[in-house]
């Protein structure tokens, strides 16, 4: 449940992320003049609202570098990941339990098969 919400939250922290940069003034033309962001009459005066949009930008993407971080732990324990020594004591078992097959041609034929005698 907590990853779940913590999984929304995320999406929507990039997201909004995605809308703030592409409001802010830029060298050239950009998404924030067509939104008005070019006006000196807004809220926040001429170069009140690029501070503003740099200051909820630069807290949004902390806020997307801890959750990212938190997603990561919950979803490692999750999963149960194993360590490399684990997993080649869990290959050598396995390989262990496999059964062997006839060594040679003549001990696989002596059984009784359809399949006739290779003539040496």
């Amino acid at each position: 449940m907590l990853s779940n919400l913590l999984l929304v939250l995320h999406l929507l922290v990039a997201l909004t992320i995605i809308v703030l940069v592409l409001l802010q003034q830029g060298k050239g033309a950009d998404m924030g003049a067509a939104f008005g962001g070019g006006s000196s009459e807004t809220l926040f005066g001429a170069r009140g609202s690029a501070n503003f949009l740099t200051r909820i930008t630069s807290s949004l993407a902390v806020i997307f570098f801890v959750t990212s971080l938190v997603l990561a732990l919950l979803f490692t324990r999750q999963t149960g990941e194993i360590s490399v020594v684990e997993e080649s004591s869990v290959l050598q078992s396995a390989e262990s339990a496999v059964i062997e097959a006839p060594e040679t041609v003549e001990e696989s034929q002596q059984e009784d098969s359809d399949v006739p005698n290779i003539p040496e």
